[in-house]
C-alpha cells in the first residue's frame, strides 16, 4: 500500500522498487516532475533577467542547447510555413 500523503516519497521509493513495472513507471513519473521544474526555474531565472548563459551554466548544459529547449519558438520551426 502507497503512502498517500507523501506522492514524492511514494515515487522515489517506487523508483528503487525490484519490481520493473513499478520502477520504470516511477522514473517516467520522475522525468515529467524534472522537465517540469526545470521549465519552471528556466522562466523564473529569465523573469529575474539572467542571461541564457548563466542558465546553461548551472544546468551544465550548452547556452545554445537550454535557449532551443526553452527560447521563444523558432519563426521556422515544424508546421509553419517559410
Amino acid at each position: 500500500m502507497e503512502d498517500t500523503t507523501d506522492p514524492e516519497g511514494a515515487t522515489l521509493a517506487a523508483a528503487s522498487s525490484r519490481d520493473p513495472e513499478r520502477g520504470l513507471r516511477a522514473v517516467a513519473a520522475l522525468r515529467g516532475l524534472v522537465e517540469a521544474l526545470e521549465a519552471l526555474q528556466v522562466d523564473n531565472a529569465r523573469a529575474k533577467g539572467w542571461s541564457w548563459q548563466d542558465i546553461a551554466g548551472r544546468l551544465g548544459v550548452t547556452k545554445q542547447a537550454v535557449h532551443q529547449k526553452h527560447g521563444p519558438p523558432s519563426r521556422s520551426g515544424p508546421g509553419r510555413q517559410p
